[in-house]
């Protein structure tokens, strides 16, 4: 092989290289609720921010509020229903957890 074929080769795969992180942009596809499983009640990170699937079975929690859920949680995404400190997982809207924080 020659330099002029060395060099060819080279810029193909740089090419193909600098396209590569493009491409998985645009074929990735973003996250909606229907793909993100529930997190179940007896999860650790559930049970450690004292998450329940119904706000009202959290009246007895120190920190609970009536009128608050999920749903009027700063930290709940509508779009995916996820959590923020609940990544990979969605969230009942109407459920309740010990780090909500009001809208």
């Amino acid at each position: 092989m020659d330099t002029t074929t060395h060099r060819r080769r080279f810029l193909q795969i740089a090419a193909i290289a600098a396209a590569a992180p493009l491409a998985m942009r645009f074929a990735s596809t973003p996250a909606y609720a229907s793909s993100l499983p529930r997190i179940p009640v007896d999860h650790p990170k559930a049970r450690a921010l004292a998450y329940v699937k119904v706000a009202s079975e959290a009246a007895s929690h120190p920190a609970f509020r009536a009128g608050s859920n999920c749903a009027n949680c700063r930290l709940f995404v509508p779009a995916t229903e996820g959590c923020v400190p609940l990544p990979g997982f969605s969230v009942e809207p109407k459920g309740w957890c010990a780090v909500w924080v009001a809208k």
